[in-house]
């Protein structure tokens, strides 16, 4: 063993002089580095002499320390003996554990009898308080505000220790509290009649009230006096305040407007001439007019001192305690609260009363939150008013909802009854809009009056259910009666049907015209009332009511959904699904969009456009009924240049005379009614039908001499002027391109004439036209022809009879 590690340090010791003497000159350095390994062993030495040292120094410590801890161990049980004596015989008793029961037991004793010293000496506090404010208030009433703010404070502190201490004293907290109300009751009670006497002789509340000098300096005094006394339940309450709950009154105001109060019971209630139920607005403008008769002098007077004592307390953020505007709202209310709740259930069976009832109030929180700024204490959240308290807290939203519906749907019956309803009204909208019926503008009014009656409710459920429940519910009622009126009009038309009520009854139903201008008429009242609610809805979707109540149903309708299972309705009895239905398929969308009244604008959107396909249908139908009589004249081969003359000079054919006149009446009629735009759509769906019904049965079914070919063409203008004069210039050409390039070719012939193409003759393009396909279609491009193909071009030229001539 001895050997190997010989061998290790040699090996150590070579490669420790193989890396410090690398070269020759590294030999130089040779006694420098024997320096640094001498001082590098002296250094070890000492490092290994203190080591010793240490170790030494450590042993005898532990050493110590050992013998320490037997001798405490020795110490510890002497005196566990001695204890155990000692308990043994102040106990009397023969063992330790007996001894130690019955010592615990006399602790605890000790112990209960510290609480109930504690617990005495409290109630002797308590009642030292008590018994100092009660002295000293009629004497000197600022000297027992002192005592009283301790009594109330030590009230507080007990109540809000209870939790920690699980309840352990609610007998000693209960008589604390009922001790410093009672002391509050008895010093508000002296204070506010100390109060009074000074009212008095100042005339309150009289028009000719006198605040100056002394009489200044008391009324002060004993503002100061009431604040000061009401400060804690002030500050409690605080930070505590909640839209639902009744905020507490200012005691110097409270005092104040007792003569007000009982001026305000005189005046509304008994048989007096003022209390009407059906007058609401009565006592409502009389709380009004107090604001505005009083509010300047507590502006003056009691706001300076509000601020001096509440701006440094967390109360200045309280609008209720630091404005003297808000506070004396807030000392109003209770009396009218009290007029108001009375009310209530003597109105509740009559709708017209209740109504306006509500209404009015309603108006009246509007006008205090907007014109007064009040927000009962409450900030961001606002005061959710009186119309609230009266709604939600004593429940009376569902019976006034119901008043409101039947109220409204009652309205709405009187709108579509009386058959003027549904008549075209011309004036109320732009000359270039689509004219809707009396009974849509009506229905349309009736809803912006419901969705003003609803507007102002703080509380979502109920904004959705107004909504839901009333307005939906009557787009829905008078979107059936517009699809009963286009299913009659079908029924009408329907061969079967005409037959089936020609047979029965002998007419006890009469028939209503579908044809001619009285039926398109019928049609025109069912898309103009579709096509202007249908608008004022995408309108209202844009509003900022609607929208807000969008967002937050759209906020809820997630909530509710990321629920799972545990899914609750939204409003009342509806659920997210059932919404949905009624507003948006978008509703809980993640995707956002969509809109209030998407599914109703949607229904009013495909009602427009199945009308406006009926009303297309039907024009085409009477127009190509009428042409039946032009299609089957034919003069177009015999007729000879010297009877063509000047084509502007030719007149329309006969035939054509009724065809022309109803297309003229029919556009007349759709012009004034129309927008442009479905009116340009109409007309071109007619012009195509036209043009097929004489392309095919005319055109492609006749043969034409030159002369023949100038008096189609005259003709056939004579229908583009009709449709241009109604529709637009140019529109009549742009609905029938495609014959009115077959018109090009066919009034070709061989010199220059209107209607040739500048350069080319009959026999020109009839040569390039049939040579090839090629050829065909750049003869066509070059006459301007867009719409023809090379085989309609071809077919065209086939009619003419001069061709092999």
């Amino acid at each position: 063993m001895a050997d190997v590690q010989l061998s290790l340090r040699d090996t150590r010791v070579e490669d420790y002089l193989n890396d410090k003497l690398q070269t020759t000159a590294d030999l130089e350095g040779l006694d420098t580095l024997l320096e640094n390994v001498q001082t590098q062993q002296e250094l070890l030495k000492q490092q290994l002499l203190e080591a010793e040292k240490d170790l030494a120094e450590s042993t005898k410590a532990s050493e110590e320390h050992t013998s320490a801890l037997l001798q405490q161990a020795r110490t510890f049980k002497k005196q566990q003996a001695d204890i155990d004596r000692r308990l043994l015989i102040v106990t009397r008793s023969e063992t330790s554990d007996d001894a130690i029961g019955k010592f615990d037991s006399e602790i605890k004793v000790l112990q209960q009898l510290d609480i109930a010293t504690a617990y005495v000496e409290l109630l002797a506090q308590v009642e030292d308080l008590s018994v100092e404010a009660r002295c000293n208030f009629k004497s000197s009433p600022q000297a027992a505000l002192q005592p009283y703010l301790r009594l109330q404070k030590l009230a507080i502190a007990l109540k809000e220790a209870q939790p920690a201490a699980e309840d352990a004293a609610p007998h000693l907290v209960d008589h604390v509290e009922k001790t410093a109300q009672h002391l509050w009751k008895q010093m508000k009670d002296a204070f506010a009649s100390d109060f009074e006497k000074v009212l008095t002789r100042m005339k309150w509340p009289g028009k000719d009230v006198t605040l100056a000098g002394s009489l200044k300096q008391e009324w002060t005094e004993e503002v100061e006096k009431l604040l000061e006394l009401q400060e804690p339940e002030l500050n409690i309450q605080s930070d505590q305040i909640k839209p639902h709950e009744e905020p507490l009154v200012l005691l110097p105001l409270e005092v104040m407007v007792k003569p007000l109060d009982q001026r305000f019971q005189y005046h509304f209630s008994g048989d007096r001439p003022t209390n009407k139920l059906d007058k609401p607005e009565y006592f409502l403008s009389h709380v009004m007019g107090l604001l505005n008769n009083y509010d300047e002098f507590f502006a003056t007077h009691l706001q300076p001192l509000l601020r001096k004592r509440f701006k440094t307390s967390n109360l200045s953020m309280t609008s209720i305690f630091i404005n003297s505007t808000s506070a004396l709202i807030t000392a109003l209310l209770p009396m009218l609260r009290r007029k108001v709740f009375g009310v209530i259930p003597q109105i509740a069976k009559q709708p017209q009363l209740l109504s306006h009832f509500i209404h009015e109030l309603m108006s009246f929180d509007i006008s205090l939150r907007d014109e007064w700024g009040y927000d009962g204490g409450c900030g961001i959240e606002g005061w959710k008013g009186l119309t609230w308290e009266v709604l939600v807290k004593k429940d009376w939203f569902g019976r006034w909802l119901e008043v409101e519906k039947t109220f409204a749907l009652s309205r709405y019956q009187n709108i579509i009854d009386p058959p003027e309803s549904f008549e075209i009204d011309y004036e109320s909208v732009e000359p270039s809009a689509t004219k809707p019926t009396n009974a849509a503008i009506r229905v349309n009014d009736l809803l912006e009056t419901i969705t003003d009656r609803y507007r102002p409710l703080p509380s979502f459920s109920q904004k959705l259910r107004f909504l839901i429940d009333i307005q939906i519910a009557i787009f829905d009622l008078f979107h059936i009666r517009l699809v009963s009126f286009l299913d009659e009009y079908l029924m009408d038309t329907s061969s079967l049907f005409s037959t089936v009520q020609g047979v029965s009854s002998h007419g006890t139903k009469q028939k209503l015209p579908t044809d001619g201008l009285l039926g398109l008429e019928r049609l025109v009242r069912v898309y103009g009332s579709a096509e202007y609610l249908e608008k004022k809805m995408r309108d209202w979707s844009d509003d900022v009511f609607f929208l807000e109540l969008w967002e937050e149903l759209q906020d809820r309708a997630r909530a509710n959904t990321s629920q799972g299972p545990k899914k609750k309705n939204l409003a009342g009895n509806m659920t997210v699904e059932h919404v949905a239905d009624k507003t948006s398929a978008a509703v809980g969308n993640e995707e956002g969009g969509g809109a209030l009244f998407d599914e109703t604008a949607g229904a009013y959107r495909r009602l427009r456009v199945r009308t406006e396909s009926v009303i297309t249908d039907s024009f085409v139908q009477q127009i190509r009924s009428s042409l039946s009589a032009y299609t089957k004249i034919n003069p177009w081969s015999v007729l000879s240049s010297a009877s063509a003359g000047d084509e502007m000079s030719l007149a329309i054919s006969a035939e054509l005379d009724a065809p022309i006149g109803l297309l003229s009446s029919f556009l007349s009629f759709l012009a004034n009614a129309l927008a442009q735009a479905p009116l340009r759509r109409i007309a071109r769906q007619v012009a195509l039908a036209i043009q097929t019904l004489l392309w095919d049965n005319v055109l492609m079914f006749r043969a034409f001499s030159h002369a023949g070919a100038k008096q189609f063409g005259r003709d056939i203008r004579g229908i583009w002027e009709v449709v241009d004069r109604f529709v637009g210039a140019g529109q009549g050409e742009v609905g029938m391109r495609r014959l009115a390039e077959g018109l090009v070719l066919l009034e070709l012939d061989g010199g220059a004439g209107e209607g040739e193409a500048e350069g080319l003759k009959l026999k020109d393009v009839e040569r390039r036209l049939f040579r090839d396909n090629e050829s065909g279609r750049e003869v066509l491009e070059e006459i301007g022809l867009e719409m023809l193909s090379e085989n309609d071009a071809r077919s065209v030229l086939r009619k003419r009879i001069d061709m092999n001539d």
